[in-house]
């Protein structure tokens, strides 16, 4: 019954997440005419919501109170925001609420996973059924955004803020999960100087220089996929775009199998090579004979993410120090997640602006093959320098392989580390 109970947790989190995440760019941006740089900081908002979750996470479960409580606290007030965020049509109110709320947001997700954590026997073999209720809550909330045809609208917000008032009551029969601190939360136990130490390793150091850089171009994905397709009139994107995270469930089967075949620069390396081709598809994509370029560009997702994210992940894992990995997890967390991220937010409206051109009913055009040419060729750069300087000694089929716990999309689950 827990395990069931945690899974629903799961769902609900990321029913949340995705219910307004993925069409918010299309709202603001089509709706609302909001620029390019406007719409890319509200996708980032999250970004400087992982930049910090670690801080104000790791204060709160030492300082306030049990996790759950914590987690139905900060989904109530996060109720609250996204239905103010709903009634919004200025950028600078509606940037000041998506952003607060971005940054009580994010260490939900650390605080779900320390719940899971504490409360199963075996996080190893236990943990991945219950957070593949996650991605699944996150394809619910797309498709039924895409039954509403809500993509431009405000109402994705509403539902978010629907499911949050639902989440923060279901959080309250959770089971108890008090803090269990030795000791006083410090920035030093965050990030001990054992993890620090690990950049004095040349392969783990162009390791998490690449995962910076990589999500840098990742972030035109995320902020501007969905305007993109609605632009080009592609019913249904929402429901569309959920692919991806079908994708990603049946590569993280295969997962294993390709990591003892290629090994974690090749996998690397295919992950790197997947958004290039991603964004290549993108480009030459088009709603009538080109959709074939379209899905597969959104089928890639799988690839894309678990063959760079969650092998990072592994990878992080097998080079940190037994008694570290959840403070190395949290600190390639926010590196990617955070400052990569961040930086791709601005850069990705940056670029959107440039090939931007208002129509004289006041609507915007973009030049999307040129956008998306840009993010193909950032990608391409990141993959060619990565695959000529990285070496990785260790044997394939490494014995760390399958313990650490999996994830999909955005989020690290070791040892509950956001």
């Amino acid at each position: 019954m827990t395990k069931v109970k945690l899974a629903a947790m799961m769902f609900l989190e990321f029913f949340i997440w995705g219910g307004w995440y993925v069409t918010v760019s299309t709202w603001v941006s089509q709706t609302l005419h909001f620029s390019g740089v406007q719409t890319g900081w509200i996708v980032g908002s999250t970004a400087i919501g992982a930049l910090v979750s670690p801080f104000l996470a790791g204060w709160v479960a030492d300082n306030l109170m049990p996790a759950q409580y914590m987690l139905a606290l900060l989904h109530l007030v996060g109720a609250v925001l996204l239905y103010l965020a709903s009634n919004q049509t200025h950028y600078g109110p509606l940037y000041g609420i998506i952003l607060t709320y971005a940054v009580l947001f994010m260490p939900t997700l650390g605080l779900a996973n320390t719940v899971a954590f504490r409360h199963i026997n075996n996080p190893k073999t236990e943990f991945a059924p219950i957070r593949v209720l996650g991605t699944i809550g996150w394809i619910c909330a797309g498709l039924l955004i895409s039954f509403f045809h809500a993509d431009a609208t405000s109402l994705p917000l509403r539902i978010s803020a629907v499911a949050s008032v639902i989440m923060a009551f279901y959080a309250l029969t959770l089971p108890s999960t008090p803090p269990q601190a030795t000791e006083p939360f410090s920035v030093g136990n965050l990030f001990p100087v054992e993890v620090r130490r690990m950049f004095r390793d040349k392969s783990f150091l162009i390791f998490a220089i690449a995962s910076f850089l990589i999500c840098i171009p990742l972030q035109f994905y995320y902020a501007f996929t969905n305007p993109f397709l609605n632009q080009l009139q592609v019913h249904n994107a929402a429901g569309i775009m959920t692919g991806g995270q079908m994708s990603e469930l049946g590569c993280m089967l295969l997962i294993p199998w390709f990591f003892r075949r290629l090994g974690v620069k090749w996998m690397l390396v295919s992950g790197m090579l997947a958004w290039v081709l991603r964004y290549a598809a993108f480009a030459y994509g088009n709603p009538g004979s080109g959709v074939w370029m379209l899905w597969l560009g959104i089928l890639l997702h799988g690839i894309c993410y678990d063959f760079f994210f969650v092998t990072g992940q592994i990878y992080t894992d097998r080079k940190a120090p037994l008694a570290y990995r959840s403070a190395a997890q949290g600190l390639i967390t926010l590196i990617t997640y955070g400052v990569g991220m961040l930086v791709g937010a601005w850069l990705s409206g940056v670029v959107v602006d440039k090939y931007a051109t208002t129509l004289a009913d006041g609507s915007t055009a973009h030049n999307w093959h040129a956008i998306w040419i840009v993010a193909a060729g950032l990608s391409l750069v990141v993959l060619i320098l990565f695959t000529a300087v990285f070496k990785d000694n260790e044997d394939k089929a490494d014995s760390t392989l399958g313990t650490t716990p999996l994830v999909v999309e955005g989020t690290a689950v070791a040892e509950g580390t956001v």
